[in-house]
């Protein structure tokens, strides 16, 4: 995943927690035991990851389902 994954508007989102922009992060997602490496919005304060509904049920469902069927 690259920076396809980030959609300008959510970078105007701020963490709940911290109150800081999110920012551009490579971030380390597993599933399955397996890892990869992906862009995605994160909180530089606390490390919160926002992930869209878009990349949950497009990219990421893409993914999972490839893991599965191995």
């Amino acid at each position: 995943m690259k920076q396809e994954n980030i959609r300008p508007g959510d970078l105007a989102w701020k963490c709940c927690k911290c109150g800081l922009k999110l920012e551009p992060a490579l971030v380390t997602v597993e599933y399955l035991g397996n890892e990869f490496t992906a862009e995605l919005p994160r909180c530089p304060g606390c490390g919160q990851v926002m992930i869209s509904e878009e990349v949950a049920l497009g990219k990421m469902a893409e993914v999972e389902q490839i893991l599965e069927d191995k």
